[in-house]
């Protein structure tokens, strides 16, 4: 039997919830003719379409809390990106949403973001704010809609609108969104919000896994927070006066603890997610846009739990003095790049020289150069343009 596109697409007419996606509901590309596989649907394409691009591969070596070369057993935005669509594909599962469409908005989340993670974003947007700034959901758009040129009549790959509404959409703790071209009065449709809190529950979860393994944190030292209470209730893990003296835990132990705080985020956001929707009598993924609030949420109490978590890392690790000094060093190499290719133009390379010159500003097209670098190309450029002993 061949499951053609056509039989797809009639399984997600019978399977997914009233409020979920249906591709062959979609609004369509953005330019044509353009038609769709016979094996695949609108969603899956544009989630293959994304995988296959040259940004997605640059993820391997951008940083998300420690740079690439600190150890290869630490998260990258490539890693990060891949546990968040498993995250977001699990809970689209069991609320009956479009897990493809899913999957391609968590893939595409972190297109734009820059080597050295949020410093240097930070950098970016300081080193442009009187050029338009720089915001990596922004660039991530620019980049499935300009930047990525594989095809003959179209830059961008020519998503459906709803993969570039989730991405337009992507709005966390940490992100704004900016959708004033895709319907700014309606919220996400509910695969883009689980995209959304996918990533913040993979951030949480997976930034605290490589603070306990760097030794940037010590698990005695979070005996005290709610959510570390509950985990360890949930696992029967005591706290004895060893522990809490050593302040580490042993990597089984650190797993398993990682493990269990993903099941309860993700089984409570399910429940609590699940009342929201039947409470409101959500029928149709319009009615899902049109609420005053987000649909997708953690229940009241786990609510205060992550944010007194949020807050926690937020002094103790994204604070701590090695990533302080990660930091001002990120800011030190994309600070001198950028000067060096702003006033001496001639060092960067052609391609980057005519896009400024026939489409965009030299600020701009440095800034997109700088934005698609590597942790280690950068770094390696800055050893090329600075050190006398590094052949150009």
């Amino acid at each position: 039997m061949i499951f053609s596109r056509d039989l797809l697409e009639e399984r997600e007419a019978l399977n997914l919830a009233p409020y979920g996606l249906k591709s062959r509901d979609s609004r369509g590309r953005a330019y044509g003719p353009d038609p769709e596989p016979e094996d695949r649907t609108a969603f899956q394409r544009d989630r293959d379409r994304i995988l296959h691009t040259t940004a997605f591969r640059r993820l391997e070596y951008k940083t998300q809390v420690f740079v690439n070369y600190e150890g290869d057993y630490y998260r990258t935005r490539l890693t990060h990106t891949l546990e968040v669509a498993q995250i977001g594909r699990t809970i689209a599962r069991a609320l009956g949403a479009n897990e493809d469409l899913v999957e391609a908005i968590c893939l595409a989340h972190d297109l734009g973001h820059p080597p050295f993670g949020h410093s240097g974003e930070a950098t970016l947007n300081r080193l442009m704010d009187k050029h338009g700034g720089f915001d990596h959901n922004r660039q991530s758009f620019r980049i499935v809609t300009e930047l990525e040129h594989r095809y003959p009549n179209w830059l961008g790959l020519n998503l459906t609108w709803e993969t570039r509404e989730g991405i337009v959409k992507h709005e966390t703790e940490y992100d704004v969104a900016d959708a004033h071209d895709f319907d700014p009065d309606k919220r996400g449709h509910l695969e883009a919000q689980i995209a959304n809190i996918a990533d913040e529950m993979a951030y949480t979860a997976h930034d605290l896994d490589d603070g306990l393994r760097s030794g940037l944190l010590a698990f005695g030292d979070l005996a005290n927070l709610a959510l570390v209470r509950r985990l360890r209730a949930s696992l029967s893990l005591p706290l004895d006066t060893v522990l809490l003296r050593a302040g580490q835990i042993d990597d089984l132990t650190r797993h398993r603890v990682i493990r269990r705080l993903i099941g309860i985020e993700v089984d409570d956001l399910v429940q609590a997610t699940h009342a929201r929707l039947a409470a409101a009598s959500v029928e149709s993924v319009e009615a899902v846009q049109r609420l005053p609030h987000n649909v997708i949420g953690a229940s009241e109490p786990l609510a205060v739990e992550n944010r007194e978590m949020k807050q926690y890392l937020f002094q103790n690790m994204y604070r701590h003095y090695r990533v302080a000094r990660m930091e001002a060093k990120a800011d030190r190499v994309l600070s001198e790049l950028f000067t060096a290719y702003i006033n001496r133009p001639e060092q960067l390379p052609p391609s980057v020289r005519e896009r400024a010159e026939q489409t965009l500003t030299l600020q701009r097209a440095v800034c997109d150069y700088l934005a698609g670098m590597t942790d280690r190309f950068a770094l390696d450029e800055h050893a090329r343009l600075f050190d006398p002993y590094v052949r150009p």
